[in-house]
């Protein structure tokens, strides 16, 4: 089994046109974070774990290949449904290639803490933008650990190769950022150490490790200190295979529920989205811009609090959104910059400085892309302000041309902006968006969205 590769395809621009109203359902594709986590565990427990609804994009294909390739038993049983029979925890078996993650940041970092932990020795590469993002951070703690590093491009950049120690050293890390993925792959890297691993963030992040580490039969603490939130995992835990549903990405649903604010008279259904206290930020802050939207039928599914999202086209007004917000939606800054070009007034979106490290720095593509298509904007420091049109026409201008710097999450947010400006918006690469929203086009277009080729 191998994930699928597009790099040599050319580049693939695509249009959106002013749309009418939206309308009727929309099922988005389960969430990648937890579709990441649930093969590596999987991967890592005795017996087989049952995954249904997983996002089966490119990212996420890749974790399943790695998996395979270090003796996890990998099968796709149907859409969505995954089988792993996975090693237990110390029988991961070293692979015999390198691993190309393309462009998954995720899956290359937890992989990472995973191997390393493990006492592998693994070349890891990925495309020209992951080439680019920086991997220090998660680095760093593995060598506290023992992992050595070597081939490294320049500063701790891909390709690299790590190799783990033969028994992992139990550290307490004190997180310099508050990062999820760091997090994560430090407790992935002690679930073969032979005492406890302690990770400390100065914000909370999301959560999915810990509940899905807690869910496969790992003993796990957390409690606030002084420096911040703990997490403790007591190291060679007996973890079991798990039917785990996986439900759906707020990060992925944040672009239809996005256009459905912003195109007059639309109302839409999100089914099924995770509202996870440390992923729910975006709902929070888009209500409190006075978004009309409903959050019905809460209940628990695979683990993650759930509910369905009702959205009805509004008038939004400018926020301020606070720094301690960012980790609850970090990958939702470029929509949230969208709906602050329709909203009335100076949106200013604080701390944004993780920005600049993801698939682009996105901090830079969000102010390039509202720029050119006649939205004002600046950045001070690491704080991005934009200035909304407001009033009852909005009257964003649109008509520009965006480049997307390989980032899905650039080229979805701003096909969505072209459904509601005055002129057509193009970016200049959709490929990428499979990575994480595979049926994004066909999604949207059945909502009543206008997407057209370009050349």
């Amino acid at each position: 089994m191998t994930a699928a590769n597009t790099d040599d395809h050319k580049p693939r621009p695509l249009r959106s046109v002013r749309a009418a109203a939206l309308k009727g359902e929309a099922r988005i594709p389960g969430d990648k974070s937890i579709s990441h986590r649930a093969l590596m565990f999987g991967g890592l427990a005795r017996g087989t774990t049952e995954i249904s609804g997983l996002l089966e994009g490119e990212d996420v294909l890749r974790t399943a290949a790695a998996m395979q390739a270090m003796g996890a038993v990998v099968d796709q049983t149907g859409p969505g449904q995954w089988s792993v029979h996975g090693t237990g925890v110390g029988a991961l078996l070293e692979p015999t290639a390198p691993f190309d993650f393309g462009n998954a940041g995720t899956g290359v970092r937890l992989t990472m803490g995973l191997t390393a932990g493990h006492g592998l020795n693994v070349t890891f590469d990925g495309d020209a933008s992951l080439r680019k993002r920086p991997m220090g951070r998660v680095l760093n703690p593995l060598r506290e650990m023992g992992a050595q590093v070597s081939e490294a491009a320049e500063g701790d950049r891909l390709p690299l190769t790590l190799k783990g120690p033969e028994t992992v050293v139990p550290i307490r890390y004190v997180l310099p950022v508050a990062s999820a993925q760091v997090k994560s792959a430090v407790l992935l890297a002690g679930l073969d150490c032979p005492g406890t691993v302690t990770v400390v963030e100065p914000a909370a992040t999301r959560d999915h490790t810990e509940r899905m580490l807690r869910y496969f039969g790992a003993e796990l603490d957390t409690k606030n200190g002084y420096e911040g939130r703990e997490i403790t995992l007591v190291g060679r835990p007996n973890l079991r295979g798990r039917q785990v549903a996986v439900p759906s990405d707020p990060s992925s649903a944040a672009f239809p529920l996005v256009a459905a604010l912003l195109v007059d008279g639309s109302e839409i259904e999100l089914p099924g989205v995770i509202m996870n206290p440390t992923r729910s930020g975006l709902v929070q802050t888009l209500r409190e811009m006075g978004a009309d939207i409903s959050i019905d039928n809460r209940r628990e599914a695979g683990g993650e609090p759930v509910a369905d999202l009702i959205v009805r086209g509004s008038r939004l007004s400018a926020i301020d959104v606070p720094a301690d917000r960012a980790p609850s939606m970090i990958d939702e800054y470029p929509i949230l910059a969208v709906a602050a070009a329709f909203a009335e007034g100076t949106s200013q979106m604080r701390g944004l400085e993780e920005l600049r490290v993801k698939e682009s720095d996105r901090l830079r593509a969000v102010v390039d892309g509202l720029s050119a298509n006649g939205v004002t904007c600046r950045i001070e420091g690491n704080d991005l302000l934009v200035d909304g049109t407001g009033g009852t026409g909005r009257n964003v201008p649109g008509g520009g041309t965006v480049k997307t710097h390989l980032d899905h999450r650039i080229a979805m947010a701003f096909l969505v902006m072209g459904l509601a400006t005055d002129n057509p918006v193009t970016i200049d690469d959709s490929r990428m968006v499979a990575t994480s929203f595979p049926d994004f086009t066909p999604l949207m277009s059945e909502l009543g969205a206008s997407f057209e080729p370009v050349g």
